[in-house]
């Protein structure tokens, strides 16, 4: 129902700005605003602190994330609608990376929180979670640095015919792959009581919408759905919370291990071929692009908007 919902909900909202710039930006303002301030003076402050969004959806990453989001959401509208100065500025094309390699950022030190709090034992977070801090974390953690350096072709972004879709050509499954497994250990290692939410489905409906009808548009969509999940998950913090899915027991070490190496190899692998192929085309992987050729590239150029 997540899956399918985030889908729909990404496809409804994608083809006028308006929808984008009131369903992202203005609602996940007043989400991540008006709960956390106005609540105080409006309800007091017994409730604002005994209210479902701040007990269940209260660390630091939650805010951090949902802030990040809509941020990500903003930027991708101002680009791709050519919007003001901004929207028109070369330099302002490194936004899309900027804005992602924050977002992993706040992961990876959410990882690296773990593994300080408690090494080989296990602490509760804010929210009542019991998480096991070790290996895994440092492992993954790494992956995620590792990531951000999967994005290539920084300033190679595009509006799509009608300005539907931000494209950004380079961001091919090489770095989809690689992000969705280190993002969903991330869940794994550090949420792993939403890990069906906001790991499994909320990472595929970005990566079938792109390996099916949105070649190139992967990053637009992931910043949409993730602002939608964020709004829903901290106004409804308890759907998740009561699922079937979830459990209150602390992961299995050797599993949280297991796929903390995965995502780290991947990452490894990705990052190696990137390399590769920059070496190849004898271009900086980070001001030119790399994938120039492939088919995923050249599918999403394909869409490009007629300059």
């Amino acid at each position: 129902m997540v899956f399918v919902g985030l889908i729909v909900c990404n496809e409804c909202t994608s083809h006028e700005g308006w929808r984008h710039h009131h369903l992202h930006g203005g609602a996940g303002l007043a989400d991540a605003l008006l709960p956390r301030n106005l609540y105080w003076v409006w309800l007091g402050a017994q409730w604002a602190l005994n209210n479902p969004t701040y007990v269940h959806m209260g660390s630091w990453f939650h805010y951090a994330k949902l802030y990040a989001a809509t941020a990500g959401c903003i930027g991708f509208i101002i680009l791709k609608y050519h919007w003001g100065s901004l929207g028109k500025a070369h330099w302002f094309k490194a936004f899309p990376f900027v804005i992602v390699a924050i977002n992993i950022l706040i992961a990876v030190v959410s990882d690296f929180e773990s593994a300080i709090r408690a090494w080989g034992t296990t602490w509760v977070s804010i929210e009542g979670i019991t998480l096991m801090g070790g290996w895994h974390n440092i492992f993954n953690g790494v992956a995620g640095l590792l990531n951000i350096f999967i994005m290539t072709g920084w300033w190679a972004i595009y509006s799509s015919h009608k300005g539907k879709d931000m494209l950004w050509p380079d961001m091919t499954w090489v770095f989809i792959i690689t992000y969705d497994l280190w993002n969903f250990c991330y869940t794994y290692n550090c949420l792993p009581t939403h890990a069906w939410y906001c790991g499994l489905a909320l990472l595929l409906a970005p990566t079938v919408a792109n390996a099916l009808w949105n070649k190139g548009g992967w990053i637009m969509n992931r910043a949409f759905t993730l602002s939608m999940w964020c709004m829903f998950a901290q106004v409804f913090p308890m759907f998740q919370d009561y699922s079937r899915f979830s459990t209150d027991s602390v992961n299995n070490p050797n599993v949280n291990l297991t796929v903390s190496v995965v995502a780290l190899v991947a990452n490894i692998l990705g990052l190696g071929y990137v390399i590769y192929r920059s070496r190849k085309l004898g271009v900086n992987p980070y001001t030119h692009e790399v994938f120039v050729g492939t088919r995923d590239y050249e599918a999403a150029m394909a869409r490009r908007e007629a300059a």
